[in-house]
């Protein structure tokens, strides 16, 4: 058995479980009013969100790149989210609280690249002059640049909360780098 078979057989067994015990997802209209959060985390998969935060199914919309970082792929993704919500009729977090967060991490692989500018700032899509702005060898600083980009994108609801953390890979606990606030004030 290689290793696809056994992710398809955990599949049946999930897929079993689930429908058992009737908790199978609903369609995405009926969905998206339940999600109370988008978080932007990085690919490294020692830092799983739904792990981390014990997350349930459908309570999170999980966007995850390398570094975790606010990029302008992430942005066209956000994008086509949204549009996905307003084709579906559907707002998330129906109407309630709802979070964008933020979450880097400690000893991140991003922090490896430092010494290759030219592939960061074709990653952010901005100038080699321009990339000491998105601090990609300090945590807490590259979460409070990505907020400050997101709390710039006027399509999103300004009464979305915005909160940045950093994982401490050593230690497994968050810190909070930028409290919950929402994106603007009217």
């Amino acid at each position: 058995m290689n290793y696809i078979d056994t992710l398809l057989a955990r599949n049946e067994d999930f897929a079993r479980a689930q429908a058992a015990a009737g908790t199978l997802m609903p369609s995405l209209p009926e969905q998206l009013p339940h999600v109370k959060a988008v978080i932007i985390g990085c690919a490294d998969m020692r830092v799983d969100p739904a792990q981390l935060l014990g997350l349930e199914p459908g309570e999170a919309v999980v966007m995850r790149n390398i570094g975790g970082r606010v990029t302008p792929g992430l942005l066209q993704q956000l994008g086509l989210l949204g549009r996905i919500g307003e084709v579906a009729e559907a707002i998330p977090g129906g109407g309630s609280e709802f979070h964008i967060i933020v979450l880097h991490h400690t000893d991140c692989g991003i922090t490896r690249l430092a010494g290759n500018p030219e592939m960061l700032a074709g990653y952010f899509e901005v100038s080699e002059a321009e990339l000491a702005e998105k601090a990609v060898t300090d945590p807490e600083a590259a979460v409070a640049a990505d907020v400050a980009v997101l709390r710039a994108v006027t399509g999103l609801p300004p009464q979305w909360l915005i909160s940045g953390q950093v994982y401490d890979v050593a230690t497994g606990s968050l810190r909070v780098v930028v409290p919950a606030a929402p994106l603007r004030t009217s």
